[in-house]
């Protein structure tokens, strides 16, 4: 017997990905979505072996393309997936339980295993990385803006404990490109927010004050998160979070001085 939800799946070249995320809930759920951001790849074709519930619609906003998504659910409850999570059997018996008796909580956060190939992320805010990824979808939306929306719930949140898995990094190399695909969205809301109070701007927005924010991350995720316990892939890791800070204020600098 299928759970009453809606897995939705938003997608974009992860023909690698997708049929182990698939497969993960396939004769699980009641219904699958996949939103596909038109993938040059065979996303589509594989994800057609478990859905014939497929869209096609070009990501222009990361928030307002969700939403979309969300909406095109039959069921009350959603389970919002990407390519590179999969559900584990305790996690769908958590769920399942869940279902079992009168729900009174609007959403649910999963904690989350983030991989970077097939080594578990342990420390430097890696872990339990909880996200909010079970809902009714009258009741969340995610904010319309282009990088790091903010949630709007009705209600208050409950949390689930079993995690899901999260193959979020495939090498170190897969690590920088999403690094510079995201900086580059950072920058571009940095200049939206502060283009209209230069004060401010001048302020925050400075070569001093990226510095310290670049070294404040990397401490933060390398010492009071324990990155260190991770060995040389939790200092990469640690030094990519304070590398994130410079290379978003370098790119907010260009945008602003062009």
């Amino acid at each position: 017997m299928s759970v009453p939800i809606t897995v939705v799946v938003i997608t974009k070249n992860e023909a690698e990905r997708i049929k182990a995320c698939l497969e993960s809930v396939a004769g699980w759920a009641a219904e699958i979505i996949l939103v596909d951001d038109e993938s040059a790849d065979q996303t589509r074709q594989i994800a057609a072996g478990y859905t014939d519930k497929i869209f096609v619609r070009r990501m222009d906003i990361e928030g307002k393309h969700r939403n979309w998504a969300y909406a095109q659910a039959q069921n009350q409850w959603v389970l919002s997936l990407d390519a590179d999570e999969r559900l584990t059997p305790e996690l769908k018996k958590k769920i399942e339980d869940l279902f079992s008796q009168p729900i009174e909580a609007p959403a649910f956060t999963i904690p989350r295993k983030n991989f970077l190939g097939r080594y578990w992320l342990r420390w430097a805010g890696q872990y339990p990385s909880a996200q909010l990824k079970l809902f009714k979808k009258d009741k969340f939306k995610w904010e319309e803006v282009e990088v790091h929306p903010r949630a709007f719930l009705e209600g208050k949140c409950a949390h689930l404990t079993s995690p899901l898995l999260h193959y979020t990094y495939r090498d170190f190399g897969d690590f920088l490109k999403k690094l510079n695909n995201q900086t580059t969205l950072e920058a571009k809301k940095w200049f939206d927010v502060y283009r209209s109070d230069p004060k401010k701007a001048n302020y925050k927005m400075n070569l001093t004050h990226a510095c310290w924010r670049c070294l404040d991350r990397f401490l933060r995720a390398y010492i009071r998160k324990q990155g260190w316990r991770d060995g040389f892939r939790g200092f990469m890791i640690s030094f990519f979070a304070g590398l994130y800070q410079i290379i978003s204020y370098a790119k907010y600098w260009e945008i602003k001085n062009k």
